[in-house]
């Protein structure tokens, strides 16, 4: 009996029923994250927590204790120079929000090279480096242009692409999605951000990251209030990674966006940013691996 191979797009139907059935079950996990970043999540998510336990925490894994070093170590948090040689000091220089950064920056990397997921390693790639990015344009955002924690930005920008880390772990165990090209392309941007969503959700983030991570597609994101807030941190910060090498089409991507007037940004206040924060953001990205 001849068996037939099936058609990539019943697969991508039947990956996207799947991804839906997941979503309204409220099984929304990520099993390949490494367990230091499980344990980093549930500790600072304690209100009864002490540096003590963060500390012993991310103590256990060197390689993650070392990219707490390097963060505090950074020129965005140490700009006198003098460097901190241990955990306690650094984890206090930086603040919870920064060590959750670092630690979804750390449970990226580290999946990028799960052997089982070698099928979608470009993928992942690319999404931890405009992670990195994202993250990195966020903090400097938020601190030159609203009064928003510029840490809760930064770990909101390393976030916002979890959803689309999600579909590829799962995606990877479907090869006959990669058959046609686009498909799984497609899937993420239909799908990601309300993944995103709901996982912030189940790690009992902030609203205001939830709706972040829900909204960063929303360029006409239109609300009552006049101050900006972190949905539009994101979605600028999103946009000024996509076009940062080419400043006339950034200037047109920005044009008309309700979240930069918000901000009180224009192309050339956008600009500046970029130049000015040059050295800062390229050290962050590379304190958070990149």
């Amino acid at each position: 009996m001849q068996h037939t191979q099936p058609q990539t797009s019943d697969v991508a139907f039947e990956f996207v029923r799947s991804l839906a059935a997941e979503l309204s079950a409220g099984r929304i996990d990520l099993p390949s994250f490494p367990e230091v970043a499980i344990r980093v999540r549930r500790v600072l998510g304690d209100p009864t927590t002490t540096l003590d336990k963060v500390v012993r925490v991310v103590g256990s894994e060197p390689a993650l204790a070392a990219r707490l070093l390097r963060i505090a170590n950074s020129a965005t948090l140490n700009p006198s120079g003098k460097p901190i040689a241990d955990l306690r000091n650094a984890i206090n220089r930086m603040g919870y929000n920064m060590v959750r950064s670092a630690s979804i920056s750390f449970a990226m990397a580290q999946i990028r090279n799960n052997d089982k997921l070698a099928g979608v390693k470009q993928h992942l790639d690319e999404l931890w480096e405009r992670s990195t990015h994202v993250a990195a344009l966020a903090y400097m955002v938020a601190r030159s242009c609203t009064t928003i924690n510029p840490d809760e930005a930064m770990l909101t920008g390393m976030l916002h692409g979890i959803g689309k880390l999600y579909v590829l772990t799962r995606a990877a165990q479907h090869p006959a999605l990669f058959n046609q090209a686009g498909a799984l392309e497609q899937i993420i941007t239909d799908w990601h951000a309300e993944i995103a969503k709901a996982i912030l959700e189940n790690w009992q983030f902030t609203d205001s990251m939830v709706a972040a991570v829900a909204d960063q597609n929303d360029l006409e994101r239109v609300v009552e209030a006049e101050n900006a807030d972190l949905s539009d941190v994101i979605a600028v910060a999103l946009l000024m990674a996509s076009f940062s090498t080419d400043l006339p089409s950034l200037a047109l991507a920005l044009d008309g966006v309700p979240a930069v007037r918000r901000l009180g940004l224009d192309a050339e206040k956008t600009a500046a940013i970029l130049n000015d924060t040059a050295v800062e953001i390229s050290a962050l990205r590379s304190a958070l691996g990149h």
